[in-house]
């Protein structure tokens, strides 16, 4: 399914499903790493924990993309988003805001912006998530934020992410030797695709309680 046409929640359960069952197919072939003696078990660890690092990241982009485009189909006014997804819209006014040294230009962008928010939003999807080529718990946790999800269950792997996934990648892309065995490889793979299965399970759980809208702050706070 296209991207661009995730218009309905199951639209977008259905995105995300087969975005994971072939990244979880392709991954689950190298278990074969886990579990051979043989000379080649060395080969197929180093390209196992390359292709993981590149799943990991490759899900990661693609589901909060495809969330964002859900959200940004739900044809909302920039009042009535969260403000973390208000920023994708207004972001390079808010930068003039921010760096600009000119008080017409302020002016300006102040002005745009207040006369914006009553206005349907209009998400800047095309370089919004941005994993840096170096998926670390630092930039995972970044967008994460940007899309409003609690940190909360994910912090506890943080030093599996950077030390065990992608300091060994970034190694490897190197062509430097590491030195994995073939069950600390599968400990790692089941991990890394359960932290996996968790932001998908989290995404659809904002989705379909419409967690990205601005009263939910309210309703939270009234209970």
């Amino acid at each position: 399914m296209a991207v661009a046409d995730i218009r309905t929640l199951d639209q977008l359960q259905d995105a995300l499903d087969q975005e994971m069952a072939w990244r979880v197919k392709e991954v689950k072939a190298f278990s074969v790493a886990a579990k051979t003696n043989g000379p080649e078990r060395r080969h197929f660890i180093r390209a196992g924990v390359a292709l993981l690092y590149a799943h990991w990241e490759g899900f990661i982009k693609a589901s909060s993309e495809m969330y964002l485009r859900f959200v940004d189909s739900r044809g909302l006014k920039y009042s009535e988003l969260k403000s973390c997804f208000s920023v994708f819209g207004l972001k390079s006014k808010l930068q003039t805001l921010a760096q600009s040294r000119q008080s017409s230009a302020n002016i300006d962008a102040f002005d745009f912006i207040l006369a914006e928010l009553e206005s349907r939003s209009k998400l800047k999807l095309g370089s919004a998530i941005n994993t840096e080529s170096n998926l670390t718990s630092k930039v995972f946790s970044n967008i994460a934020l940007s899309l409003d999800i609690d940190l909360g269950r994910y912090i506890s792997r943080y030093n599996l992410i950077d030390e065990s996934l992608v300091h060994r990648r970034n190694r490897i892309a190197h062509g430097e030797f590491i030195d994995i065995g073939g069950s600390e490889f599968g400990v790692l793979l089941d991990e890394i695709l359960k932290i996996m299965r968790e932001y998908k399970t989290d995404l659809e759980n904002a989705a379909s309680t419409e967690s990205y809208k601005r009263n939910s702050e309210k309703i939270k706070l009234r209970n």
